[in-house]
């Protein structure tokens, strides 16, 4: 303190970063030493054998790192899946961490499904006839999916997605032994004429797809076709895994319920994620399922997990249980509509002749480039522009039907961000 004119809090702090790099080590009532520092080797490990242990499967996972790896300095992000954090509720998430840990159970192993309280929040939210023995609480969307995967679909299966799809499910798949085919989509959505081929021709037992504000598209699955889809799943003897990532979202007309309220014969796998609405670290999702199925997936989730951390599961029951949570939710959709008609303004001045989608919901619309480009290289170049965009060839599980990107509205900081962010992509995509 003395030499370096700070307080004992920085002190305090310093010498915590320097025992937790292990530098230091400290003795309560002797003081604060430096660490033994272990002798380094003579020289590089052999690695070699573990190429014939591990085999000839990989695992991929470029196109997951890439939407998870923060921005270089300066940039402008339209890429991206998360909330900015101006628009994350971190102040009621730090009340409801706080609550959730005063409470004298919350070091507890949870109840085997969940927080009963929590299960139900879901089951009502969901709607229809869910039922709170309907849930289970899981790790977040993403594990949710691995989880949900490796119980109903074998390795070496085909997997139904629609084209294009969630990134993250085509890493999942991939990495599970499976096989992603393809299902074209349009403005609509799904379309059900080409899905009831799709499972004739490959004897797919499992389609997954994302019927509300998809990711990357930004479409809803019309209303119309809600039960044509249902009804090829239960003449093919199929599940459909329905990932409603963004429920919470919608900003627009209000999309239909999910296709799980109309399910009664436990058919639909249905997965809600709360990251998207709240905060990346709040890893907290729900799995609803029916029959024997969700026996399997109850089973999976405790071999390869036990269960979801209890203090997570209390943070967002308080946060969602709290007078706060639909002001949020308001608040959110209000900023999410308006950055949407930001970027498309935006567009529509530096890039008029750039087509693209406009969402309901979500954080996403989905740009057609011109025939010929190479979407990749132009993201290339764009990020040496100084904007991240995402390159729409990751998002097909096979050739893509034309050249794509995905520009997202809801990681930037601001409105006037995006608008420079669209000026920077004009300087290297001319249309």
């Amino acid at each position: 303190m003395e030499r370096y004119r700070v307080s004992p809090v920085t002190v305090t702090r310093a010498l915590s970063l320097l025992t937790a790099e292990g530098l230091v080590v400290t003795r309560p009532g002797s003081g604060a030493y430096v660490a033994e520092r272990p002798v380094p080797a003579s020289g590089p490990a052999d690695y070699g054998w573990q190429a014939v242990a591990l085999g000839d499967r990989s695992v991929d996972p470029s196109g997951m790192t890439w939407l998870l790896t923060p921005p270089p300095e300066g940039a402008v992000a339209l890429s991206g899946g998360y909330l900015h954090p101006t628009l994350q509720p971190l102040r009621a998430l730090s009340l409801a961490a706080a609550r959730a840990a005063r409470r004298p159970d919350a070091w507890e192993v949870p109840p085997l499904g969940g927080v009963p309280e929590l299960r139900a929040w879901f089951a009502r939210t969901i709607g229809g006839s869910v039922a709170p023995s309907d849930v289970l609480v899981s790790s977040g969307g993403q594990q949710s999916l691995t989880t949900v995967l490796r119980a109903i679909a074998p390795p070496g299966s085909p997997l139904l997605v629609e084209s294009p799809t969630y990134l993250g499910v085509l890493a999942v798949a991939r990495a599970s032994g499976l096989h992603p085919v393809p299902v074209p989509a349009d403005e609509h959505g799904l379309r059900p004429d080409l899905l009831a081929e799709a499972f004739e021709l490959t004897g797919a037992r499992v389609l997954y797809f994302q019927p509300a504000y998809q990711n990357p598209t930004g479409a809803t699955l019309a209303a119309e076709r809600r039960a044509e889809v249902l009804a090829v799943a239960r003449a093919a003897g199929a599940f459909i895994v329905e990932d409603d990532y963004a429920s919470h979202l919608g900003f627009g007309t209000p999309a239909p319920a999910p296709l799980v309220s109309a399910d009664p014969d436990g058919r639909v796998v249905h997965i809600a994620s709360m990251t998207k609405a709240t905060a990346p670290s709040l890893r907290v999702a729900a799995v609803v399922a029916r029959g024997p199925v969700a026996e399997r997936i109850r089973s999976t989730q405790l071999v390869a997990e036990f269960f979801p951390a209890r203090p997570l599961q209390e943070t967002l029951l308080e946060l969602v249980t709290s007078p706060g949570w639909p002001r949020h939710l308001r608040a959110v959709r209000a900023a999410l509509r308006s950055r949407r008609d930001a970027l498309t303004a935006a567009l529509a001045r530096d890039l008029p002749g750039l087509s693209h989608s406009r969402p309901d919901g979500g954080m996403h619309l989905w740009a057609r480039l011109p025939d010929g480009t190479d979407d990749e290289a132009l993201a290339r170049d764009a990020l040496r522009a100084g904007v991240l965009v995402n390159a729409g060839r990751p998002f097909f599980p096979a050739e893509p039907s034309a050249p794509f990107l995905r520009l997202s509205y809801g990681g930037a900081a601001s409105e006037a961000e995006l608008s420079e962010g669209v000026r920077r992509l004009a300087t290297v995509l001319h249309i």
